[in-house]
């Protein structure tokens, strides 16, 4: 029993480690306008504004928008999504593609929900 246990967690672990492996990385917003860099934070992804085309907007170089995004299915995952055009934190989504990602920021648990598309930098 308590070797099927240790095993379940080390597949799971082994698991959730290599999907969020293959989100990290710099990621180009669609219409170019910026880009967000993924890595991991504790057990989790975060990502971070790492170029702007604009540095003028509510935007800045260095501010954290994801926080918490945990492995929730493959090549999905979830948490927060800061949102610095509003000031405001949404339930968020990420779902992995291919080179291509779509994060989703909801309210309303997940009555409305704006999803923004992001293609791999490197």
């Amino acid at each position: 029993m308590r070797r099927s246990i240790i095993a379940t967690a080390l597949f799971a672990f082994g698991l959730g480690s290599a999907a969020a492996q293959d989100a990290t990385g710099t990621w180009l917003r669609e219409g170019g306008g910026s880009r967000v860099r993924f890595a991991a934070c504790g057990q989790a992804l975060c990502g971070t504004v790492a170029w702007l085309r604009d540095p003028s907007g509510p935007s800045k170089v260095g501010q954290r928008v994801f926080f918490d995004m945990k492995p929730d299915g493959a090549g999905k995952w979830s948490g927060s999504a800061f949102n610095p055009e509003d000031g405001k934190t949404y339930s968020g989504t990420m779902t992995l593609s291919g080179n291509a990602l779509t994060t989703s920021g909801c309210v309303l648990g997940g009555l409305i929900c704006r999803s923004v598309k992001w293609s791999r930098v490197n």
